[in-house]
């Protein structure tokens, strides 16, 4: 079974003078796009690489969790957080993952060679192939 998920934008005007709004299809929001966030940074507007971030953290914490599991050694807790890095003119160029995570009856050598398994297994990471993934893990 596939499932396929949507987001519209609207945008109106010139790249850098306009400005647009994006709409996931589950109704959780609109919010604000435009050029001068997406190059300068923004803490009231999103880009489509903070998007991407809320992409490969979400993803990523699944994929971890889902191979502690299979190691026999669930998580408590997994807390991921994603920076994409975009530069103007050249485009996306890293998500660097950084996560912390409560596990029982779990090293930090075997947690640390899971994690990168989990890095390397993510659906959004496959995705994201074309770009440098860096990870720092750590047990909390």
């Amino acid at each position: 079974m596939s499932v396929t998920s949507e987001a519209t934008t609207t945008w109106n005007g010139s790249l850098f003078e306009g400005s647009g709004s994006v709409s996931p299809a589950s109704g959780i929001g609109t919010f604000p796009v435009d050029w001068k966030a997406r190059s300068e940074g923004s803490s009231s507007t999103t880009t489509p690489e903070e998007l991407i971030a809320a992409a490969h953290s979400s993803c990523y914490s699944m994929a971890l969790s889902n191979e502690l599991a299979s190691n026999g050694t669930p998580p408590e807790s997994v807390s991921t957080t994603a920076s994409v890095t975009f530069v103007p003119g050249t485009g996306v160029t890293g998500s660097h993952l950084n996560v912390s995570a409560t596990v029982p009856g779990i090293d930090e050598e075997a947690f640390a060679k899971i994690a990168e398994a989990a890095k390397n297994g993510c659906p959004i990471s496959q995705a994201l192939a074309g770009i440098e993934i860096t990870l720092e893990a750590a047990l909390a």
